[in-house]
């Protein structure tokens, strides 16, 4: 049943993202979050005032619904209509992350190495202690009055 041929009460039932996505679907094209919240607006009987308002909280609604994407344009539409091996992935973000993992695990194991592995700085850990006083919590508070 198309949204227009639903009566009031029906369309006040609706969620706002049910409502977007019977709208994607009717109309049959991508809208900007703003057009899509006002046609929404429109159904749910919502003033404009509450539409400029409730934007944002659309937008994460959109977000978190798997049945929507935004796309690169800043668009909405049915993630039903792009299919996953139609989406384009620029290669060289993936291969920049990529090598930083790579970079930031060699670096890890180099740690690692040195932590657990290093026998020859046992000697040098103990000069680094010789200057350490212990005080107590007792001390501690008499320093400060």
């Amino acid at each position: 049943m198309k949204l227009k041929d639903m009566s009031k009460e029906e369309l006040e039932n609706m969620s706002y993202d049910d409502i977007a996505y019977a709208i994607l679907t009717e109309k049959k094209k991508k809208m900007k979050i703003i057009d899509l919240f006002t046609e929404v607006g429109k159904y749910a009987s919502l003033p404009e005032a509450v539409i400029e308002e409730k934007v944002g909280d659309f937008f994460e609604m959109l977000t978190l619904d798997k049945r929507f994407i935004m796309l690169d344009n800043g668009t909405w539409d049915l993630k039903e209509r792009h299919a996953q091996n139609n989406m384009i992935v620029d290669d060289e973000e993936e291969d920049a992350s990529e090598e930083v993992e790579e970079d930031m695990d060699e670096e890890l194991e180099e740690e690692e190495d040195e932590i657990f592995y290093d026998e020859d700085d046992d000697d040098d850990r103990d000069d680094d202690l010789k200057d350490l006083v212990v005080i107590s919590d007792d001390e501690d508070e008499e320093s400060m009055l």
